[in-house]
């Protein structure tokens, strides 16, 4: 059985996202504009994809946005989304297997496709590389599509055969692959230039150069975009490229088919808590936690019913899940029955499991994670926001408010001594200070009316402005924890030192408050 690659590229592949999501939004206006996709350099905004209005206007991938308005001011340009196009690729190519064993993303705009031995299921070569171009052109997505021996030689056709589907078996490689210019060889910039001097501008042109030749003038080249003799043979397959699959991970799952269909409550929830036990089995065995459920619910009518839920963080116990599904089925409409249940994990991460130690105090109250889980499902995911730190010394400017659930990298400082206090103010208030020299401790302060005299002070903690946020004339802080007779404690910062040419003498500020 011979192989067959099937190279598909999509050459417009970025815009015709961009098009099928505006148009899914209803958004058609902005269908009717010039549009570009850029991306931010040290250069400025450059233009990575470009629609048919804006190329028609002087616009071209690789210009710099400042460029392109000097020929076409009225063109918008919108942020070219590189993760969102490389998931979108990525699940283009799993559904590609459906004509094939396998297949795997080619770079930013293409797609490999392993189909031997599967072509005669759907008529022929010809008949499938129809069927394949017609179902991205249902989605929205230009494409080119080739087949060939081995990747080289479709990729090489796809981009640069005069034919959109062009056809090539083993025997027919040398002829295809003649008119093809160099570039279809995929070599680097450099070794393209270097031909075009040799006057070797086709591949034929460059098959008809003797093999010694060849080796004597690219030996020194290892990288095979740099030496055209590695390409060449790639392309006629005297020589194996190393292809790397893209392996779908299903989801973990736990399912139940009735010979019943249920009506009722009860019966429904004793189900859902006995799916939720296997699906927590299974995530067991695989030593990870669920973060995202789903769970789908099938009637005798032919109509479905989803209910989603988010964990703060991840869990395996089936008692809280079932707790907290229980509230998400009292509005379920079971029509004539329902007789298929689904709860699958859509979203997993790595738990593994704690031993417990046998001198382990008795704990009581509500975790956390638990508690924050139950009130996103009674009053909903808009209603709930939680503190995550955010990488930045100064205290105002540490955290953010996000939604539950939701992780931060920020960079934690360990200060040894120098804690934060529980409770910030919303704004720093001024205060008057009585200091024994102008950088000594602070000895009095008063605020909204009361002295208070100080019996214990620490510090200072000095923290500078961050010049990449702040105007150059900011000042830095330093920090005092104190205690007053009362046994009050403070969190006090001096703005500015004496001297430093940013203002006048250095104020005093309130901020925070020990428990």
């Amino acid at each position: 059985m011979n192989r067959i690659i099937v190279s598909l590229w999509f050459p417009t592949f970025a815009i015709d996202r961009w098009s099928r999501i505006t148009a899914q939004q209803g958004e058609e206006d902005d269908l009717r504009q010039p549009i570009v996709l850029v991306s931010d350099t040290a250069h400025g905004p450059v233009i990575d994809a470009v629609s048919r209005m804006a190329m028609s206007a002087g616009a071209q991938s690789g210009m710099r946005l400042a460029d392109a308005r000097m020929l076409a001011p009225e063109l918008v340009a919108i942020p070219f989304d590189h993760e969102g196009n490389q998931r979108t690729l990525g699940k283009l190519a799993l559904a590609t297997q459906r004509w094939g064993p396998w297949s795997m993303v080619d770079g930013y705009d293409g797609i490999l496709l392993d189909s031997s031995g599967s072509a005669h299921l759907f008529g022929g070569d010809g008949p499938m590389l129809t069927r394949i171009e017609t179902f991205f052109l249902r989605q929205g997505y230009q494409c080119r599509i080739a087949c060939a021996p081995n990747s080289g030689a479709a990729w090489a056709l796809s981009h640069y055969a005069e034919n959109r589907s062009a056809i090539a078996m083993p025997d027919d490689l040398p002829e295809a692959l003649a008119p093809l210019p160099v570039a279809a060889l995929r070599l680097n910039s450099e070794t393209r230039l270097l031909l075009a001097r040799l006057g070797l501008k086709t591949v034929g042109d460059l098959m008809e150069v003797p093999r010694e030749s060849l080796v004597r003038r690219f030996r020194n080249r290892r990288s095979a975009e740099a030496n055209p003799l590695v390409r060449l043979d790639q392309v006629l397959g005297r020589k194996h490229e190393p292809l790397v699959p893209l392996i779908e991970h299903p989801p973990f799952g736990a399912e139940r088919r009735l010979a019943e269909p249920i009506l009722h409550l009860e019966p429904l929830q004793h189900i859902v808590g006995d799916i939720t036990h296997d699906l927590m089995r299974i995530l067991e065995q695989a030593k990870h936690g669920v973060r995202r459920l789903s769970l789908r619910l099938w009637r005798v009518d032919g109509e479905d019913m989803y209910r989603t839920l988010e964990l703060a963080s991840p869990s395996r116990d089936p008692d809280h899940i079932i707790r907290l599904f229980a509230q998400r089925l009292n509005d379920v409409e079971a029509g004539f029955g329902i007789d298929q249940i689904r709860l699958t994990a859509i979203w997993t991460e790595p738990l593994d499991g704690a031993q417990d130690r046998l001198d382990k105090p008795d704990t009581s109250g509500t975790a956390l994670p638990v508690l924050i889980d139950r009130l996103v499902t009674r009053l909903g995911r808009d209603r709930v926001a939680q503190f995550v730190p955010r990488s930045s010394h100064w205290p105002e400017r540490s955290q953010r408010v996000a939604a539950p659930g939701e992780t931060s990298a920020a960079v934690q400082y360990d200060l040894g001594f120098n804690q934060r206090p529980l409770k910030l103010l919303a704004r720093a208030e001024p205060i008057s200070v009585i200091y024994a020299t102008p950088e000594g401790l602070p000895r009095r302060f008063r605020w909204r009316g009361g002295l208070h005299v100080i019996v214990k002070a620490e510090g200072p903690e000095r923290i500078a402005p961050e010049w990449w946020r702040q105007r150059a004339n900011a000042r830095l802080r330093d920090y005092y924890r104190i205690e007053d007779e009362a046994g009050r404690r403070y969190w006090i910062y001096r703005n500015g030192l004496i001297g430093d040419g940013r203002g006048g003498p250095p104020d005093w500020y309130l901020h925070g408050f020990f428990a």
